[in-house]
């Protein structure tokens, strides 16, 4: 089945995917940084019986993976999909994750919470991705029980997650707010209506190509409805200033604004040798100068499935490879995609 960032959808627009994630811990047990080995178990299986069963035919598509007994690279590969949390990936005590076959849906269990909700769909369609959470929250309440508290909501480990427990988020291709530096000038604007951008990977990790994640930081004393509307204005707002940058610099030198797109695709199809990261600054400005209609030439596969294909443990998938022959391996990997008639 094809996956979310399979779609045209990612490239069609500065918004390349929407998402939200809903953070929920069950009641009788203390929250994943305190439970016992036993205790963490008991929740996979309560959590894995509540969404993988026959009452009806969405429990049927999804695949259970245990995280913590998984190879290292394997769960970085997640990482890198979005599939599952940088914290995830470090946490110790057993933990695991479902995801359903086109990773549109993932639930981790035992992260932060013993529960995080998470449906991603391409493009801007953040309503989209919140029904289908609204629906899995629901599915999984039915055989287990949430805390909750009727004055403050949901009880999370982290304090900034209580209320709803909602974090909805767009990821974004801004590459000439980056370049500029006005990217820092809008983040801090966001701030001041409880909105923050963070790197591709969200807290505490960078940008890439560009890419960064666009999200709610109120959880608590706002409705979901309220938490949606606020974050779809301000995405309007990133969305306006970024196509008014990128017209400006364009006017100011079309030349040079062609010059610097026609150079990356030059190195994508001919390059030996090229690192994750100035593979990704390569890709950037294809999906840039493909939206400007500076190039009327497209590789056969959406621009956000080849960034997640160039990062590092997805290239060396199929063996144990050092970081020089990732840098090949990779090279011969876009030029085949790229030399693509």
């Amino acid at each position: 089945m094809a996956k979310w960032y399979e779609s045209p959808k990612v490239d069609q627009g500065i918004v390349i995917s929407s998402r939200v994630r809903l953070a929920r811990n069950l009641k009788k047990y203390p929250f994943p940084i305190r439970m016992k080995k036993e205790e963490a178990e008991a929740v996979i299986q309560q959590v894995k019986d509540a969404v993988i069963n026959d009452r009806t035919p969405l429990g049927q598509s999804f695949h259970f993976y245990q995280v913590d007994t998984m190879p290292a690279g394997e769960k970085r590969m997640m990482v890198e999909s979005h599939v599952i949390s940088p914290v995830l990936l470090q946490q110790q005590k057993p933990c695991a994750v479902l995801v359903k076959d086109d990773e549109t849906v993932s639930i981790m269990i035992n992260e932060e919470d013993h529960i995080r909700i998470q449906t991603i769909f391409p493009g801007e369609d953040i309503d989209q991705a919140w029904d289908l959470a609204d629906k899995l929250d629901n599915l999984i309440e039915e055989t287990v029980e949430y805390a909750y508290n009727e004055h403050v909501g949901y009880i999370t480990a982290c304090p900034t997650n209580m209320g709803t427990g909602l974090r909805a988020s767009f990821m974004v291709h801004v590459p000439s707010l980056e370049a500029t530096g006005q990217i820092n000038n809008l983040s801090q604007a966001l701030s001041k209506f409880g909105i923050t951008v963070r790197g591709i990977y969200g807290e505490g990790s960078a940008s890439l190509g560009g890419i960064y994640q666009v999200s709610n930081q109120i959880t608590l004393g706002q409705s979901e409805e309220e938490i949606l509307k606020n974050l779809k204005n301000a995405i309007h707002l990133v969305k306006d200033q970024e196509q008014k940058v990128r017209k400006a610099i364009r006017e100011r030198d079309e030349v040079g604004y062609e010059d610097r797109i026609y150079r990356a695709l030059g190195v994508l199809q001919n390059a030996r040798k090229i690192s994750a990261q100035e593979a990704a600054d390569c890709l950037s400005l294809l999906r840039e100068g493909a939206q400007e209609g500076v190039l009327a030439w497209k590789a056969s596969k959406p621009m956000y499935e080849l960034f997640i294909a160039i990062q590092p443990c997805h290239m060396q998938k199929d063996g144990q490879k050092m970081a020089a022959e990732r840098d090949v391996a990779r090279a011969s990997y876009l030029r085949a995609v790229f030399h693509e008639k």
